[in-house]
């Protein structure tokens, strides 16, 4: 009988047991859901789309189960001599939470002492020094411990074969890099010390240079409730942040960082031990100290939310070393790639069965993740113009525009400011797919979300285009079979012809906004388009002849 108290743990149970019993008609599972957790919310959903058959939480006292296993250490476990398996839900007990039982906190993992007393309970640990730390903490805790390894961090570990896979699936092209947020729950929690760092983050980053996730903790989804959370994260959202689902898919996506952002939960402990570049946003004092956790505050850099987000990140990921974390998680990982038959062993042994001599456990990747965003629909685009020894380059950087008004007061912030290069100029752009009615009529720059199928359909687009919107200065649409075109409001159109992958349209029309801006025709060119210090690209212009303008 596996006891589901809440959606972390359930989760936990979910991703170990099928590997453990699979082919075995001797042993039949029954899901009982305790539902007195603040945090149950969302795990009868769970236990139904995964097909497991739930017996009323009031039933278990009429039944007499071979084994009870859970990954909650606070669920009622009834009266019975059956032998109970408790799973960590995190990595080891590093944190003091808030006990239901009484007004007190208790260490997080830690069962109560009356099923330690009745000799039922077993709790497995990934590390020998949790094996001591429960010792010197709890005493009653001598012998009820089973050293069996991390699951969770095998699988990390094994999915790293697929890391391109996750990132081409979160939409993390070549050049691009990932920054993972995790926040675990709480009020000394990343979110909950600095809610808006998703979208001051998207604000300080270079569209075309990052992306963006954030892996909330469970508890918060279960407390709060996707609607909440998404209106929280609105403008985080439509700015392109992957807010990844709270079951499963987190997995996929911290193998997939460049960097990780977090705090003291525990995905923050696997994302040092996968050896990402991180950096602490935070860090409750509900840590306990002398365990990785606690030790990672010591060794890893911090980030301040108000501070130059960007150069913080670029200066973590230049200075880091892939072993800098090693000595903080090998206290925290022990027998690393075998804690699934170490599982399925004391499983059987605790059931009093003979394990099958069939095959291990299967060694299984990580699935591949659905993409978790909106696509973005308006940027404050910032276009440099410089030369250099091959030839002009223009540097195009855009910037999500919700998030950019958000972290730095409006898209009007950067105009003509100053800079390094011969030329420098801002403008804000829409697609016309952008819902923002404001933003839509405010764009100088109207780029066509598809490809047109032909010259003439392009043409017609952007003609309509700018007469519908009296505010633009130019359209810009790519035509299926390559190239692009740019209209601009006195009727001139503008051939566009760029190398490598294929170009969005406003970077393109990025090009002749700051040529119009300079006070310069748009003529024939051949020039570098520089995206974010990301890849340049050759790029050929080529206006029409006038009996091709618009009409």
């Amino acid at each position: 009988m596996v006891a589901a108290r809440t959606v972390t743990s359930t989760v936990r149970v979910l991703e170990v047991l099928p590997g453990l019993l699979r082919d075995d008609p001797r042993v039949s599972v029954v899901f009982a859901h305790d539902p007195t957790s603040a945090f149950a919310d969302g795990v009868r959903e769970l236990l139904r789309d995964s097909g497991c058959r739930v017996m009323p939480w009031d039933q278990l006292a009429h039944i007499s189960p071979d084994l009870i296993l859970t990954a909650s250490e606070n669920v009622d476990i009834p009266e019975g001599d059956c032998p109970v398996l408790v799973l960590p839900h995190g990595v080891g007990f590093q944190k003091r939470v808030p006990d239901a039982r009484g007004a007190h906190d208790r260490l997080s993992g830690l069962v109560p002492d009356a099923l330690l007393e009745s000799g039922r309970a077993w709790l497995a640990v990934s590390h020998p020094d949790q094996e001591r730390q429960l010792l010197a903490a709890h005493p009653k805790t001598a012998g009820r411990t089973l050293l069996l390894g991390d699951p969770c961090y095998d699988e990390l570990l094994a999915a790293r074969a697929r890391r391109d896979a996750y990132r081409q699936a979160l939409g993390v092209d070549e050049g691009r890099r990932l920054v993972v947020i995790s926040s675990t729950w709480g009020p000394t929690s990343l979110l909950g010390r600095h809610p808006d760092l998703p979208v001051r983050l998207l604000g300080a980053l270079p569209y075309d240079a990052y992306r963006v996730a954030a892996v909330v903790h469970p508890n918060v989804w279960s407390a709060h409730g996707t609607w909440q959370i998404r209106a929280l994260q609105a403008s985080a959202l439509d700015a392109g942040l992957l807010l990844m689902p709270p079951v499963h898919a987190w997995r996929a996506a911290l193998v997939a960082a460049d960097v990780v952002i977090g705090d003291h939960g525990s995905v923050t402990l696997y994302g040092a031990a996968l050896g990402h570049p991180l950096l602490l946003a935070a860090f409750g004092a509900d840590a306990v100290p002398e365990t990785a956790a606690h030790d990672l505050a010591a060794a890893a850099p911090r980030l301040d939310p108000g501070g130059d987000l960007a150069a913080r990140i670029e200066d973590v990921v230049r200075d880091h070393t892939s072993v800098r974390y090693a000595s903080v998680t090998r206290r925290a990982f022990a027998g690393s790639g075998r804690a699934a038959a170490r599982l399925r062993a004391a499983v059987y042994e605790l059931l009093d069965l003979p394990e099958p001599t069939s095959a291990p456990p299967p060694d299984l990747l990580l699935p591949v993740p659905e993409r978790a965003a909106e696509p973005v629909t308006s940027w404050l685009v910032v276009t440099e113009v410089g030369e250099e020894p091959a030839g002009p380059v223009v540097s195009v950087r855009r910037y999500p525009a919700e998030a950019r008004a958000y972290a730095h007061g409006g898209p009007e912030a950067e105009e003509d400011g100053p800079g390094a290069a011969a030329y420098r100029c801002a403008h804000l752009a829409c697609s016309d797919t952008e819902r923002d009615r404001r933003l839509l009529e405010s764009a100088s720059v109207i780029e066509r979300a598809d490809r047109a199928g032909s010259v003439a359909e392009a043409l017609r687009w952007i003609r309509d285009t700018l007469a519908r919107l009296p505010g633009s200065l130019l359209a810009a649409c790519a035509v299926r079979g390559g190239g692009h075109l740019v209209g601009l409001r006195d009727g001139r159109v503008v051939e566009a012809a760029v190398t490598g992958p294929t170009a969005a349209p406003g970077l393109v029309a990025a090009i002749v906004y700051s040529q119009l801006r300079q006070g310069l025709p748009p003529g024939e060119a051949l020039l570098t388009l520089r995206i974010a210090g990301v890849r340049d690209e050759d790029v050929v212009l080529r206006p029409r002849p006038a009996s091709a303008r618009l009409s």
